[in-house]
């Protein structure tokens, strides 16, 4: 049979996952009466609450007699260690694009990986349903994105379809009949060549493996495209690390294929497939496998590096292991490795005390994740600030520099730009109308001026604006940037809080907790409404005597507590602050918890 084998790129919230729903129902994949999930390539909670792609994951269908191979890659560019990795099994792309939006910085992050590799595009503007969509500017937009990129002009004379992934139909002409998607499936048949590895067949066996998971019953699986040769059950391979070093030798023991959205067991694979290879124990990521006469490894794509750090630690607050199972720094230090080794993205060190880990990675949301996913299965931690890594290039010190791109109303444009350009050492690139009463900004800030800026961004837009932000370039330090402003009500004493004592402290902030909730000294339960932190007693309940009259007792009505997420309370502690993680819990607290302890060292300080 056939072999297609192509990427879908979009940017969050472009409809990719949507469209590939449609995919699979069009093509037959799933039986009549068969019950099925909206967005079913989001395979991970997280994915589904969030509506974003964070796992690469593939899926096949079936047009014509050709089998295409789909890889659904994730929309975010802190995930781009899944972007890179899996481009190299693909041999075409399909660039998603809202009609109303045009490209976004996601999508400009992994198309720039894919006209690298000397991939030719398709471009289909979705959402052209939408009162608001302008398909003529985003395909100009488009192509001027090409332009920029440094497309060549076999990638610059792309073909283009209009769709509406949602309902199910993609057309060559803006008024084509509007009723399936056999266009876009044709289209991919015309333009995306077939495997040039269908031609290495009587080759030696070699795969590159891209992705790495794990099954409960046959082990430690890894996934790729095969390079050559063809693979049977039973067979004996080896691995080979990037630098050519045998890692291992073993018998493989079962070779899955992407058959709808399930993987089917097959005996034997061909070169230019996509299949998953069990039986090994130490291969991963960016090894080579491959027949045991094979020295020499493929070559495995470079990886852009981490641009912030963060500090995972174990949780030593007074409420620790009230909630969580694993608390110890031994389990964590495994659930970290574990994570490093099928994330080629992230980078785990220990820190010389060894309590503490130092998880280094691309971006807030892929920290985000990984805490989450680690409060969900029991561990307990202690998160620090977010810190940028620097680089010394030619003996200067450089820091990470972000494209940041806004949409926002244009009665809030002045206040978005002042906060950017002033305190943050941000830079104005561009601004323009974007329709309907909104401004788009695009401007160069460095990482450390992001970090906490987005909920002061939905504060000045009044929850209306949209940032997007994708890593640009390594810049030289731009000197200090000031981090929050407002101080933090701290607790200075362990116990449960009280209503009243919260009514009688209202006038110093705003607080983060409600009553009848355990608090510990050291916990920050506020924010102060001036610049330095201040202790407050939120147990302090009302003096009681024996004298009761009528009608002078007062009602006590609290302000509705503001509750942070997790990712809100990353971004909103200071260097001397950390965030306690449980399975049912976030809170923030100062690092030393003994106020006399604290004390001494600010003396010593």
């Amino acid at each position: 049979m056939e072999l297609r084998n192509i990427a879908i790129i979009a940017h969050v919230d472009h409809g990719k996952t949507t469209l590939v729903d449609e995919l699979l129902k069009q093509s037959g994949t799933f039986r009549d009466n068969q019950a099925t999930t909206e967005r079913a390539m989001d395979s991970n909670d997280i994915e589904r609450e969030r509506g974003i792609t964070i796992l690469a994951k593939c899926t096949s269908v079936e047009h014509d007699g050709v089998r295409i191979n789909i890889v659904d890659t994730p929309g975010h560019a802190d995930f781009g260690g899944e972007v890179e990795r899996i481009l190299n099994m693909v041999d075409g792309v399909v660039l998603l694009v809202d009609a109303a939006e045009g490209p976004m910085p996601q999508t400009k992050f992994v198309t720039s990986k894919a006209l690298a590799l000397g991939l030719r595009p398709i471009v289909v503007l979705n959402k052209i349903d939408k009162p608001d969509a302008e398909p003529d500017r985003a395909l100009n937009e488009v192509f001027d994105l090409f332009a920029n990129l440094g497309a060549d002009d076999a990638q610059l004379d792309f073909p283009h379809l209009y769709a509406s992934g949602r309902a199910g139909w993609a057309d060559e002409q803006l008024d084509g009949p509007r009723r399936n998607l056999n266009a876009l499936f044709d289209l991919i048949l015309r333009h995306v060549p077939a495997p040039a590895q269908i031609a290495r067949v009587n080759e030696p066996f070699r795969m590159l493996a891209t992705t790495l998971s794990a099954d409960p019953f046959i082990g430690r699986i890894l996934t790729g495209r095969v390079e050559a040769g063809t693979l049977s059950v039973g067979e004996t391979l080896k691995a080979l690390s990037r630098t050519g070093e045998r890692i291992e030798q073993f018998r493989v023991s079962k070779i899955l294929a992407f058959r709808g959205l399930s993987q089917t067991p097959i005996d034997r694979a061909v070169a230019g497939d996509i299949v998953t290879i069990a039986g090994m124990s130490k291969a991963t990521v960016a090894d080579t496998l491959c027949a045991p006469d094979v020295d020499i490894p493929l070559p495995a794509q470079p990886i852009d590096p981490p641009t912030i750090s963060v500090t995972f630690g174990i949780n030593d607050s007074p409420l620790a292991g009230k909630d969580g199972t694993k608390v110890q720094s031994r389990v964590i230090r495994e659930r970290l490795m574990k994570e490093a080794e099928s994330n080629v993205a992230i980078k785990v060190t220990d820190t010389p005390g060894g309590d503490a880990f130092e998880v280094a990675g691309r971006g807030e949301l892929q920290m985000g994740v990984l805490i989450e996913n680690m409060r969900r299965e029991g561990f307990e931690l202690s998160i620090s600030r977010p810190r940028v890594l620097f680089r010394e290039i030619d003996g200067v010190r450089h820091e990470p520099i972000e494209e940041v791109t806004i949409d926002v109303d244009d009665e809030f444009t002045g206040a978005v730009i002042e906060k950017l350009t002033g305190p943050r050492r941000g830079e104005l690139v561009e601004m323009k109308p974007a329709g309907a009463g909104k401004t788009r900004i695009i401007a160069l800030v460095p990482s450390r001026g992001l970090i906490g800026y987005h909920g002061q961004f939905m504060t000045d837009t009044r929850g209306t604006g949209v940032l997007n932000r994708v890593f640009h370039s390594w810049a030289p330090h731009k000197g200090p940037i000031e981090g929050r402003r407002a101080g933090v009500l701290v607790s200075m004493e362990t116990g449960i809080s009280v209503a009243y004592a919260l009514w009688k402290l209202e006038d110093r902030g705003h607080f983060f907790i409600g009553a009848q909730e355990p608090v510990y000294t050291g916990m920050i339960i506020g924010e102060h409404t001036r610049d330095n932190d201040l202790e407050v007693n939120p147990l302090k309940g009302k003096q009681l005597t024996n004298i009761r009259a009528s009608g002078t007792d007062e009602a006590v009505r609290l302000t509705t507590p503001v509750r942070l997420s997790l990712e809100q309370c990353i971004a909103y502690i200071n260097d001397d602050e950390l965030v306690e993680v449980t399975p049912k819990t976030v809170r923030m607290r100062k690092r030393f918890l003994d106020p006399n302890e604290r004390k001494r060292q600010s003396r010593a300080g």
